[in-house]
């Protein structure tokens, strides 16, 4: 039996790698989407919030010491180096989802131009000459509306 032409069956292994490979990805994806959803909660601001009260309290403590500075420096500095990439990850998963999305409105509207499907690959150059042409469609469709009908 055909398959429908308007059904699409993702590939379960487009990269070409084995077992391993797969398992390390579903891995970092399982990891990066529980992060993201953790540390993106207001709890996680919450406990932020906490962390920097408690050590600003702790400076009279400490007589505000350098050691007590380096600390803080240093753990923000591993956050934040941390969390960029896991930024850049749920970036990169999302972008593609939506690029996903617009592909297949793009296949499935019969009016639609099927060369804007993956548009995001396209050179620089290409794009500018789309976007000018999309610029003129613009002024042709704004002198249509202005002139008296």
């Amino acid at each position: 039996m055909g398959q429908d032409a308007n059904e699409i069956t993702p590939r379960r292994d487009a990269s070409g790698g084995g077992k391993k490979d797969r398992d390390k990805e579903g891995i970092f994806r399982i990891f990066a989407r529980s992060a993201s959803q953790a540390l993106g909660s207001p709890w996680a601001l919450i406990i932020a919030i906490l962390i920097t009260m408690l050590w600003a309290a702790t400076g009279p403590t400490f007589h505000f010491s350098d050691t007590r500075q380096l600390v803080i420096n240093t753990g923000t500095s591993i956050v934040t180096f941390l969390m960029v990439f896991l930024i850049q990850n749920t970036q990169n998963r999302d972008a593609k989802a939506v690029h996903l999305k617009l592909d297949e409105l793009i296949r499935a509207n019969k009016d639609a131009r099927n060369q804007m499907v993956d548009l995001q690959k396209v050179s620089d150059a290409e794009m500018a000459r789309l976007e000018q042409e999309f610029s003129r469609l613009r002024e042709a469709a704004k002198k249509n509306d202005d002139a008296p009908g």
